[in-house]
């Protein structure tokens, strides 16, 4: 590459961050729904014509925004159970979910964008999917080791479930038992509840000790998975 191809790449690297930046700020002020090129574009100095160079709509802004707040919540996760390398499960599932809502707390704006209500008029694309699915696969992957290790006590399962678990193990886990991914997907989605309850302000005057809450409450959603930190042996 040659130094003025190089500074042209350096110099779109920073206006889309600052493009980028300006619109976490118009979302922080007046919601996703809101999201206006052109007021991005004014902020910036910019002539609208210029900033659709870098994103052609504001859906495609959006897109940018979403996959960067997925991936910003994965890599927290991704790093918590990395630093609990050696722990037992579920001080690993622990460590995952308290990652997670620390970020929420950290970013409350880019979680409602992800976790919260639905743009009117936007329809996330399959590139969005990949970056969400980041928490979800590390929580999977700590109970994939735990049932490997045949560590895991499989949660029960009612016969006319059977079928959905089935569908949910094949699309999301096909190594692990029905009555292990259905358990996961029900985790997966009160972990998120408990933490928009909390930023959205459902827990005031309600939970006051919400960090203590929060861990007592992910440790039960472990042991609801099957994962315990004293597991029994499974049958071979």
């Amino acid at each position: 590459m040659s130094t003025a191809q190089g500074a042209r790449a350096r110099a779109r690297i920073e206006v889309t961050a600052a493009i980028k930046d300006e619109a976490r700020r118009q979302l922080a002020a007046e919601g996703a729904a809101k999201l206006s090129l052109r007021a991005v574009a004014r902020e910036l100095g910019m002539v609208s014509s210029a900033l659709y160079r870098y994103f052609p709509s504001r859906d495609d802004l959006l897109t940018a925004l979403i996959i960067d707040a997925y991936d910003s919540v994965g890599e927290a996760a991704e790093s918590a159970h990395a630093a609990a390398a050696g722990a037992g499960p579920v001080e690993r599932w622990t460590a995952v979910c308290e990652a997670a809502r620390a970020w929420a707390l950290a970013h409350p704006h880019e979680y409602a964008l992800i976790y919260g209500s639905p743009v009117p008029g936007y329809t996330a694309p399959a590139t969005t999917v990949p970056p969400a699915s980041r928490v979800g696969l590390v929580l999977i992957g700590i109970v994939r080791d735990a049932y490997r290790a045949r560590g895991l006590a499989l949660p029960p399962l009612p016969a006319e479930l059977r079928p959905e678990a089935e569908r949910l193990s094949a699309d999301i886990a096909p190594d692990l038992p029905p009555a292990v991914a259905a358990a996961l997907v029900a985790a997966w989605a009160q972990l998120f509840g408990l933490i928009g309850f909390e930023l959205f302000g459902q827990f005031n005057r309600v939970v006051e000790e919400r960090e203590m809450f929060f861990r007592h409450a992910v440790g039960q959603l472990a042991r609801g998975v099957g994962l315990s930190d004293r597991p029994p042996a499974m049958p071979g």
